[in-house]
């Protein structure tokens, strides 16, 4: 496993990413000197039949924009992977898990110790089971509204996943085991920031992890951003609907 430690400004004024979109362009320029990408992978739209390229897919519902622009820079065929944060009930920004899903594959990453302290804190398995419950039903209804049915093709290939940043990771593990079990050959995990000790942990599932910003003083993703809304369903089908077919 080999990861990316350099650390570039994302923005020369304030040393924050615009946004998603401008924080893709500059994860876009990072693999390209970092990553181990076949020499096909070139700017400009994918080839027809490009079906042998490497994919780049982005977690739903923010990475997606980040993944249209490193697709876009890098000249890769681009889709969604479903993911969900499982978050503590009460206290949903603090997860104790997530999911994820690729090709019909669908994987959970649990924080173990953390769900064993919650059950010695009082905390039901019922409660923990509603949330996975709840989270898996929103995720298959992003892969009706997402994908309606179709795969994203990662067997045989290189696939670079994609998200908005990594807080815990724990998303970012879901995901690659669901990219790793959907046959992918190689997993290259890209995110605009991370602190450093998640970059290193995430450094043991994929095979190589790039993430050009790894602030030693990390608060949130939304922190690396100037603008940092929610990324709506509407725009991450518009995007799907603009690329370039993946197969």
């Amino acid at each position: 496993m080999a990861s990316s430690p350099r650390a570039e400004p994302a923005d020369e004024g304030t040393g924050l990413y615009m946004d998603r979109a401008q924080a893709g362009r500059v994860l876009a320029a990072a693999l390209r000197d970092s990553a181990s990408l076949p020499n096909s992978a070139a700017p400009g739209p994918p080839a027809p039949g490009s079906r042998g390229l490497p994919l780049v897919v982005g977690l739903s519902r923010g990475g997606v924009p980040v993944a249209a622009e490193v697709g876009r820079a890098l000249g890769l065929p681009f889709d969604v992977v479903p993911a969900r944060k499982l978050g503590i009930p009460g206290h949903e920004e603090v997860a104790f898990g997530a999911i994820a899903s690729c090709d019909g594959e669908r994987c959970a990453d649990l924080d173990r110790p953390l769900i064993r302290r919650l059950l010695a804190a009082g905390f039901t398995n019922g409660s923990l089971e509603q949330v996975r419950e709840r989270e898996t039903a929103e995720l298959e209804r992003q892969e009706e509204v997402f994908l309606g049915g179709r795969h994203q093709n990662a067997a045989g290939r290189t696939v670079i996943v994609c998200d908005d940043g990594a807080a815990t990771g724990d998303t970012a593990r879901a995901a690659v085991a669901a990219v790793r079990a959907a046959g992918a050959s190689a997993v290259i995990l890209a995110v605009p920031v991370a602190p450093p000790s998640v970059v290193k942990d995430l450094d043991a599932v994929a095979d190589q992890v790039v993430c050009p910003r790894q602030p030693l003083a990390f608060l949130s993703v939304g922190g690396a951003y100037e603008g940092f809304p929610q990324c709506s369903d509407d725009e991450v089908r518009r995007l799907l609907a603009d690329r370039e077919p993946a197969d």
